[in-house]
């Protein structure tokens, strides 16, 4: 995106540039040490797969780490990951997003705020696959629930999270988006769906607060990773075929350090096809 007339005409208009780094940038990014001291990061979706292992990761750069997930033993164990290579100490916030009503979110940033006293960023890892079946056979109560969890638990979570991030000098929040969200495919069903939701909702919160807050809205596209969810999708694929979670981890070190401040309403694959 290029800096456009209303940018230029509010004199509360963001100071940084819309985009200072490129897709190849950002997935290439080789992140300083304690790039990311000082920042408190939510992550949700933290129990297991990409979520793990980004919260394991923002840790080791120096970010103190919010672990939001559905299932507490699992939080448990990445709280002792973190603890035991000497990261600081994070905190645990058991939430099933499926359930979880917009008070208990307002409850959440009232908790965040007292106990923390920031929030710099948010990734929303969190998802919810779904069947993979014709629209006309969807079972209507399953695609409630992908829409809740992957994106109308995502909208309202952000939306309560606010006053806490446009509190933060420069607050990051990254959506999870996938390859069926840029381009819907057949028998993908609410999941597509949902992320193309998800890239759309990105898209009007950078339009609505580029010109007066520094809070960067962005997407990432994580392409086929080794996780339990893929396996679920594409049950005959041979998963060390795949990169690991671990593999694409620089775009999301890079999403949430001072290097990414002028990176809005991206949508950024992390494997792109050649």
């Amino acid at each position: 995106m290029s800096t456009n007339i209303d940018q230029l005409a509010d004199p509360q208009a963001a100071q940084t540039p819309t985009t200072t780094l490129t897709h190849d940038d950002i997935r290439s990014f080789v992140p300083p040490d304690n790039c990311l001291d000082g920042k408190t990061i939510l992550v949700t979706g933290a129990g297991d797969g990409i979520g793990r292992v980004a919260a394991l990761t923002y840790a080791r750069y120096g970010a103190t780490v919010l672990l939001l997930g559905r299932t507490s033993s699992k939080l448990e164990y990445v709280y002792d990951e973190i603890e035991s290579f000497g990261g600081k100490q994070p905190a645990m916030l058991p939430m099933n997003l499926e359930g979880a009503t917009y008070a208990e979110m307002q409850q959440l940033e009232g908790l965040i705020n007292k106990e923390v006293g920031q929030l710099d960023g948010i990734l929303h890892n969190a998802g919810m696959l779904g069947q993979l079946t014709p629209l006309e056979m969807y079972d209507v109560d399953m695609f409630a629930d992908v829409m809740k969890v992957n994106f109308t638990a995502t909208f309202m979570l952000t939306q309560a999270l606010l006053p806490l991030l446009k509190d933060a000098d420069h607050g990051s929040i990254v959506f999870t988006s996938s390859t069926v969200g840029t381009t819907p495919r057949a028998f993908w069903g609410a999941y597509a769906l949902s992320k193309q939701a998800v890239e759309g909702m990105s898209d009007i919160f950078t339009q609505e607060t580029q010109n007066t807050t520094n809070l960067r809205f962005n997407c990432v596209n994580p392409g086929g990773t080794r996780t339990n969810m893929r396996a679920h999708a594409y049950p005959g694929e041979n998963p060390m075929s795949l990169k690991t979670p671990e593999d694409i981890m620089a775009g999301y070190v890079c999403l949430m350090s001072d290097e990414s401040i002028g990176v809005r309403g991206q949508v950024i694959e992390l494997q792109p096809k050649d």
